[in-house]
């Protein structure tokens, strides 16, 4: 007998349904704050339907987008919970909905007036850099994406990413130091 679309599944049912194993969604919930199933007695977890459309949202943008976990939590802190369910569900309406009310908060706001923190990218001359969307093509500003062979320039989005490589190996080394 099959379950009702609302009912809370186990972490069993829910590693089932989207092919991972339990001990990867055990560890998302260290990485994600937003997952939180409930826990009975014992610790047995209970994943209610809006956990498991959330995780179905990070594991496409993890699996099948290519994202990073700081990536994906960067993505959930700057858009919301429902901006990762509707990716995540293949919802284009939805995402598109959801970056143009971004778009329009961010609005008001000249570049001057934007508050600074330490960790802004800034460019010489330049406002801040908008956040990167790899999917759908959304948010590309004129000089993101394909850089000309040869021109000596690195595209944003490949700059991002070796910038995390670099603080992935830099980590690495960290841990390595540590054991010797």
């Amino acid at each position: 007998m099959d379950k009702s679309p609302d009912a809370f599944r186990t972490i069993s049912e829910v590693a089932e349904d989207l092919d991972l194993p339990q001990h990867v969604l055990r560890f998302w919930e260290t990485r994600f704050t937003q997952i939180k199933p409930m826990k009975r007695g014992g610790g047995r977890r209970y994943y209610r339907p809006q956990d498991v459309d959330l995780i179905k949202g990070i594991r496409h943008m993890l699996y099948d987008q290519g994202y990073t976990i700081k990536g994906v939590q960067k993505l959930l802190r700057e858009n919301g919970n429902q901006f990762i369910v509707a990716v995540g569900s293949g919802d284009r309406a939805a995402v598109e909905a959801i970056a143009q009310r971004k778009q329009a908060e961010a609005a008001p706001l000249t570049p001057a007036a934007q508050p600074r923190g330490a960790d802004d990218e800034m460019l010489v001359g330049e406002p801040r850099a908008k956040p990167n969307r790899r999917f759908f093509g959304l948010g590309k500003a004129e000089d993101e994406g394909p850089v000309q062979p040869g021109s000596g320039k690195l595209s944003r989005d490949n700059r991002a990413l070796l910038q995390e490589a670099l603080f992935d190996l830099l980590e690495c080394k960290r841990l390595l130091d540590q054991v010797r």
